[in-house]
C-alpha cells in the first residue's frame, strides 16, 4: 500500500520546494495534482520538457514517488468543443505522465448532473478515444465520483467503472465525499459502499467532512432556497463526522492495498501541521 499526499496546501511553492517539504514531512509518495506552472485545472498542461526534468530531479533527489498524477479536464462536458479539447489535454498528461516514470492516474467522472445523459455520452467518447493511449503507455486509471459530477452516487458510480471493463480503470472512494456518495440515504454505511466497490476499489481520498443532511437538511442554509450548488469539506481526520472507525476497520478487513491519499485542502495556514496529522494518522490506523 502507498501512503500519499495530495501537495495542494503546497502548491504555492515551486515545484523542487514543494517535493523537498513533503519529503521533510515523511512522505513517500505524492498524488501530483493541478497546479498552475504543471497541470492547471481545466486549461492545457503547462509542462514543458525542463519542468518535466525539473520534477524528476526533484523525486530523484528526495527519494520521494509518484503514487498519481491527478488531471481534472471537462472531459464528459456536453459541449462537444470544449469536450474535444479536454481529450486533447489528456492526451499531453498522459504523455507526460509517462515521462514521470508513473504508471497511475486518477480523476473525476465531470460532466452535468443536470444533462446526466448527455454527459455520461460525452464520458463514453472520450474513454473511447483516450483508453488507447492509457493502454499503449501501460498507465491505470482510478475515477471517483465528485459533487456535481453527472455520476455523484456511489454504487451507479462503481456500476459505471465495471461497465468500462478493463482492468486498468478502477474506482477511487472519496472519503469527504460521503455524504453525497450515500445518496438520499442520510446514514452515510461507508462499510456497505467500500464492500460494493469490492476489487475495483484500488484507491481512496482521505480527508474529514461534515454531514450536509443532518438536521433534516438544514445543517447548512444555502441561499436562494432550491438552490443545486453542492457543499462538503476537506478537513483533517476528527474534525468532521465521516465514520472514520467503519471506514479504516472496513479497508483493513478488505485487505486494502491500494493508494491512501491525504487530502487536507482546508488549512494552508498551517499546512505542514495538518499533514503531520494526516500521515501519522493514515500510518497507524492501515498499517497496524
Amino acid at each position: 500500500m502507498k501512503i500519499a499526499i495530495d501537495p495542494h496546501m503546497f502548491r504555492m511553492l515551486p515545484i523542487r520546494e514543494m517535493v523537498r517539504t513533503v519529503a521533510d514531512i515523511g512522505y513517500e509518495h505524492i498524488e501530483l495534482s493541478p497546479r498552475d506552472d504543471f497541470m492547471p485545472f481545466f486549461l492545457h498542461p503547462r509542462a514543458d520538457d525542463d519542468r518535466v526534468a525539473e520534477l524528476k530531479s526533484a523525486l530523484s533527489e528526495t527519494g520521494v514517488q509518484l503514487a498519481s498524477v491527478l488531471p481534472l479536464y471537462r472531459w464528459s462536458g456536453p459541449d462537444e468543443a470544449e469536450r474535444q479539447a479536454a481529450v486533447r489535454y489528456w492526451r499531453r498528461m498522459i504523455e507526460v505522465t509517462a515521462e514521470l516514470g508513473c504508471t497511475q492516474m486518477n480523476s473525476e467522472f465531470n460532466g452535468r448532473p443536470e444533462r446526466a445523459g448527455e454527459s455520461e455520452a460525452a464520458f463514453w467518447r472520450s474513454m473511447e478515444e483516450l483508453l488507447p493511449a492509457f493502454e499503449r503507455e501501460g498507465i491505470a486509471l482510478n475515477l471517483e465520483a465528485h459533487p456535481d459530477d453527472f455520476c455523484e452516487v456511489n454504487t451507479p458510480a462503481v456500476d459505471l467503472v465495471r461497465a468500462i471493463n478493463k482492468p486498468c480503470v478502477n474506482y477511487l472512494y472519496c472519503a469527504p465525499h460521503t455524504f453525497h456518495l450515500s445518496g438520499e440515504d442520510a446514514r452515510a454505511d461507508i462499510p456497505a459502499m467500500l464492500r460494493y466497490a469490492g476489487e475495483k476499489l484500488t484507491h481512496v481520498h482521505i480527508a474529514d467532512t461534515f454531514n450536509h443532511k443532518a438536521s433534516s437538511g438544514l445543517r447548512y442554509i444555502l441561499n436562494p432556497p432550491g438552490t443545486p450548488a453542492r457543499i462538503h469539506q476537506h478537513l483533517d481526520i476528527d474534525q468532521g463526522e465521516v465514520d472514520w472507525e467503519a471506514f479504516f476497520s472496513t479497508l483493513r478487513e478488505m485487505n486494502f492495498d491500494g493508494i491512501a491519499t491525504a487530502c487536507v485542502f482546508a488549512w494552508e495556514d498551517r499546512a505542514v501541521e495538518s499533514s503531520k496529522f494526516m500521515l501519522e494518522r493514515i500510518t497507524r490506523e492501515l498499517k497496524r
